[in-house]
Order: structure tokens, then C-alpha cells, then sequence
């Protein structure tokens, strides 16, 4: 059987409405339960504020390091700040909706995570410029990165029914343009060196062991062009996930291996905001069987279908669309 999940982020939330901020994770905790009962995920609403965004729950993960939000965004700080602190507290409480609507779950269950160098690329130094810019604190950042999501895993596999599976998801955006150096410096004049294949994938390895190691399956997500589906699988990971919209030629033959080599691949075939033509579940599932046909292979349980990427800029009908649409396709391909 085929299953189908989400990328990671839904449409919600409102900066301080605390209370309505907690019925709106409620409620897409339901979608998410409903829609893809077969692989759901740890829905994320970054609507909610900062300590919501990918970057900001990075930062409430990191361990040994302190971080605060100053107007340019998130920085390392001598000491955890209010910000970070109010972070964690807001995982927290996702974590513990989590683990009530999940009593008695037996499957597979999808958590995320902000990669090794979308983090470098997001996160200030102290003294300011992005870690990108400091070897030894791309370094420090990425260790502090492994030891918080290894307790993070062990956290969300205690809350879990031992029954069940988790596939630990780390959101890698920013690494194309990593590789490429095409991060701007501070001015915006410039751009941050080219970060080498090897020094690229050390980072990464030491996050997917530490996934590993604390009972999750590592996968990598990347939703811009050039994503190197072969650099990560080469780092650990365990699967991909990517955007059928924006992958080139170049990586179908990366991902047939390793859909052939039996490891997780999430196509994301729907588009994450409502498209102007209408979309119905025929496209969807004829665009997924043209590839399949033209990388000469078949439907598996580890292959999954997927919105392209998170739904946070969609509205919430279409989001629940999307979701549909995804679940619908998974079925027909399976």
C-alpha cells in the first residue's frame, strides 16, 4: 500500500492569541489524524510567531547553545533567552497534543526538523553574519543540532505506543543554495563561499546518526532546484523527500535509486497553494503514474505522495485539499 503524509506546516495561528493559537493546533491535529490516518505528521504552524517557524524551532532544539530573536531574527546567545525559552515551551505543548490524540497508534509517524545548514543559513553569530560564515561555528552549531534532536526523538518515542514507527523528517531548503554560494552575507552585497560536498555532508551525517540513534528514520526534505538527493543519501539518510515541481533531470536517476534500494521517497505531487485551474484527483495521480513509467518502476509502501511542500501559505481549505488530494492519489497508485 502507498500512504500519503504532509510535508510539515498547515495554514493557523495568530502572533499572542495564545488561546486560539491551542484550538488551532487542535484542529489541525484533527485534519491531520483524518486525512492521512495512514502516515500522519507533526503538523507545524508557524502563523503562530517566530518560535513557531522552522528556524525558531531549530533554535528550541539546540543544546549547549543559546539563542534569542533580535529584529534581524534568530541569534546564539551566551544564555537562552526569553524567546528560545518560549520555543520550547510551545513544542512542548504540541508534543503533549501529540501524545493524547495518538493513544493507540500502530503505524508510522512523521516528525520535522530544521537541517544542519538551513539552520546555519537562518541563525546569526553573536557578533553577527549567519553561522554560515564560521567554520568552527557551523561546527558547534550542528553538534548542538545532533544532541538536541536526539532528545527530542527520545522524547516523541516515549510519548509514542511502543508500536509505533517514527520517521524523523530534517527540512533542508536553504542547502542548494549552500552548496551553490548563493547565501547573501549581512550587507546583501555578497554572497557566503561555497561549502564543500564533504564538509556538507559531515554536518548532516552527524544529525541523521543522532536520529538514528534515539530510535527515528532520518530522511532529508528539500523543496528548491538542485536539491542533491545523492549527497544526503550518501550522508545517512534513509530516504528523501522532494518537490516534483522543481526537481531537475538530473535527479530522477538519484531517485530511482533509491526508491530501488528500498529507502523512503516522498513525491511531492500537489502543489502547497490552491493553483488557478482546479485540480482533481486524476492529474494527480497521472502526473505520479508518467513518472513511475518513465523511471521504469513501481508503486511501494515506502513510497509516498506528498503536497510539494508545507501549506502554510495556503488557506485552510485548501490545505485540507491538498491532504485529500494527496490520500486520494496514494490510494490509486497503491
Amino acid at each position: 500500500m502507498t500512504p500519503a503524509t504532509g510535508v510539515g506546516s498547515m495554514p493557523g495561528g495568530a502572533i499572542g492569541a495564545e488561546e486560539a493559537n491551542a484550538r488551532a493546533y487542535e484542529e489541525a491535529m484533527r485534519v491531520v489524524l483524518g486525512e492521512l490516518p495512514d502516515l500522519p505528521h507533526l503538523p507545524e504552524l508557524p502563523g503562530r510567531g517566530p518560535g513557531a517557524t522552522l528556524t525558531g524551532r531549530g533554535a528550541a532544539l539546540l543544546a549547549g547553545l543559546g539563542a534569542d530573536l533580535q529584529p534581524a531574527g534568530w541569534r546564539l546567545t551566551d544564555a537562552p533567552g526569553m524567546d528560545q525559552r518560549r520555543a520550547r515551551s510551545l513544542l512542548g505543548q504540541d508534543l503533549d497534543c501529540l501524545e493524547e490524540r495518538t493513544q493507540g497508534f500502530a503505524g508510522t509517524l512523521k516528525i520535522q526538523v530544521a537541517g544542519p545548514w538551513t539552520l546555519a543559513a537562518t541563525v546569526e553569530r553573536p557578533r553577527g553574519d549567519v553561522v554560515l560564515a564560521d567554520h568552527g561555528a557551523r561546527r558547534d552549531l550542528a553538534q548542538s543540532l545532533a544532541e538536541g534532536v536526539a532528545s527530542h526523538v527520545a522524547d516523541v518515542r516515549r510519548r509514542l505506543p511502543a508500536a509505533a514507527e517514527l520517521l524523523v523528517q530534517l527540512d533542508e531548503p536553504a542547502l542548494p543554495a549552500v552548496l551553490a554560494g548563493r547565501v547573501p552575507t549581512a550587507s546583501g552585497f555578497g554572497r557566503h563561499r561555497t561549502i564543500q560536498p564533504l564538509e556538507a555532508s559531515d554536518a548532516l551525517g552527524w544529525v541523521l546518526s543522532a536520529v538514528e540513534g534515539a530510535g527515528g528514520t532520518p530522511i532529508v526534505h528539500g523543496c528548491a532546484p538542485a536539491f542533491p538527493i545523492g549527497l544526503v543519501r550518501g550522508a545517512g539518510a534513509r530516504g528523501v523527500s522532494v518537490d516534483l515541481d522543481v526537481l531537475d533531470a538530473a535527479a530522477y536517476d538519484a531517485l530511482a535509486e533509491a526508491v530501488e534500494a528500498g529507502e523512503w521517497v516522498l513525491l511531492g505531487a500537489v502543489p502547497a497553494t490552491a493553483p488557478e485551474t482546479p485540480l482533481d484527483d486524476g492529474s494527480v495521480i497521472e502526473r505520479l503514474q508518467r513518472l513511475l513509467e518513465m523511471l521504469g518502476l513501481e508503486p511501494s509502501g515506502r513510497m509516498v505522495v506528498t503536497p510539494g511542500c508545507g501549506l502554510a501559505g495556503s488557506d485552510a481549505a485548501w490545505a485540507r485539499r491538498a491532504l485529500a488530494l494527496a490520500r486520494t492519489a496514494a490510494a490509486e497508485l497503491g
